[in-house]
């Protein structure tokens, strides 16, 4: 009870500044109401009820215990509204939690996640998970429950997004991109430009790589009118993480439509294969060679330039791989990656790399298996009809659709495409989105 009554103290000093003003008839001063809006979601009742309390003199004012009561009851019938989310459907991971995150914060929506996880092997909120949606928690200035690690049940509920600086460590090879996914749709609709400070792994086995959030991920967002500033200030590898990343998102008035229908033919295939930390430069050298040994027997008349690289002042740790890129006439971009393990020789990571780019060329979409899913949050958000050309579609990508009309008016429609270089494995996905327009400009 201590914490909440020196909170109410705090609105409360705040709030009689704004209201030395008051009329006799009870109406709330000019600038009032935003007194209210700007406090921290958990406590905006409070302020609320404070200023009600101030009307009719001192003698008919709210205790404070009555004023804590009609906040309690308040956040009580948050939680018992908010969106319900199954956390075990289809993908049934972490990408649920992300995606349900951030439409929820947009949204300004409550949203109760269950069953967290709980088909793995480790069920309910692993650290890198909990660490997501904690830094929502911040950008929005909201309130989570049941956030603790082992946990199979969250409530998120959003106040206003601030943006701001904002620090996110997962202290262990936790993905920095993933952290990126979860946070820069949030950041897009916040009052002010936001500033994350991401640590942890760069490159890391079941996420993103982080040049394939620069090289492929962020060219392509940013067909949706998005704009932001990513810096990479140290690499950090399995198992330690040490990798550090720093974002600067400016907010935008809506997101526009996108339409990736016309795949064009590809024009350019290079990539990077790095070794770090003690691992000798020849790891480099193999898969680079090995990738574009095996590119070469399909795609004969491209010059392919896969640099071999040594990172030494700008990682942690050590740690080995590749990613390879491909561009097209029309400005689509595909990638295939993989990172080096102990025990598997060089050769075998950069054929992997290869074989994973030649199969997201195969299918004559837009994007590759990896960004599909990524989009699906931003042609929800989008104002009007985006339509994505695509390769079979993935577990993932079906999860997000599923968490976007879940938790907004999104619609989807998936179909086979049927043009002339379309093939058995061609789709469209199109999407209505919902025209999410961010009140503060």
């Amino acid at each position: 009870m201590r914490g909440r009554c020196s909170a109410v103290r705090v609105f409360k000093e705040g709030a009689r500044t704004r209201t030395q003003n008051l009329a006799a008839s009870g109406r709330f001063p000019e600038g009032g109401g935003s007194s209210v809006a700007s406090a921290p979601a958990a406590f905006r009742p409070v302020v609320l009820l404070f200023f009600f309390s101030q009307v009719g003199g001192r003698d008919s004012r709210l205790p404070v215990t009555i004023v804590l009561f009609g906040a309690i009851l308040y956040r009580r019938k948050m939680a018992a509204t908010a969106l319900d989310v199954d956390g075990s459907v289809m993908e049934g991971g972490g990408q649920i939690l992300r995606a349900s995150a951030a439409l929820g914060c947009v949204h300004g929506a409550a949203v109760k996640i269950q069953k967290i996880r709980a088909g793995r092997s480790t069920p309910g909120l692993r650290p890198q998970h909990l660490l997501g949606l904690e830094l929502v928690r911040d950008m929005c200035d909201g309130n989570l429950e049941g956030a603790v690690v082992g946990s199979s049940e969250v409530t998120l509920t959003p106040g206003k997004i601030k943006g701001g600086n904002h620090v996110a460590d997962t202290q262990t090879a936790g993905s920095v991109s993933l952290l990126l996914q979860v946070s820069l749709p949030c950041a897009l609709f916040a009052e002010g430009p936001s500033e994350l400070c991401l640590k942890g792994g760069t490159n890391a086995e079941m996420a993103p790589q982080i040049d394939y959030t620069l090289k492929v991920f962020k060219p392509i967002v940013e067909k949706f009118g998005v704009r932001f500033d990513c810096d990479l200030k140290m690499r950090g590898y399995y198992p330690k993480g040490g990798g550090e990343v720093l974002v600067k998102v400016n907010p935008v008035k809506e997101l526009s439509p996108i339409n990736m229908t016309e795949r064009g033919n590809i024009t350019k295939i290079y990539g990077r294969a790095f070794v770090a930390g003690v691992l000798p430069s020849k790891l480099a050298k193999d898969m680079s060679t090995a990738a574009v040994r095996a590119i070469r027997k399909e795609i004969k008349d491209l010059y392919i330039n896969i640099q071999s690289l040594q990172e030494k002042d700008k990682a942690c740790g050590n740690g080995n791989g590749i990613i390879i890129i491909a561009e097209s006439s029309t400005g689509c971009i595909f990638a295939g990656s993989a990172l080096g393990k102990k025990g598997v020789y060089a050769d075998k990571v950069g054929i992997e790399a290869a074989e994973m780019l030649l199969r997201n060329i195969r299918h004559n979409g837009c994007v590759d298996e990896f960004l599909q899913d990524q989009l699906i949050v931003f042609m929800a958000l989008a104002k009007g009809t985006s339509r994505m050309r695509t390769g079979p579609i993935t577990l993932h990508t079906q999860t997000a659709i599923h968490v976007a009309e879940l938790l907004t008016k999104a619609k989807f429609a998936i179909h086979k495409a049927e043009d002339e270089n379309a093939n058995n494995d061609t789709y469209i996905i199109e999407c209505q989105g919902v025209g999410m327009d961010n009140l503060n400009f």
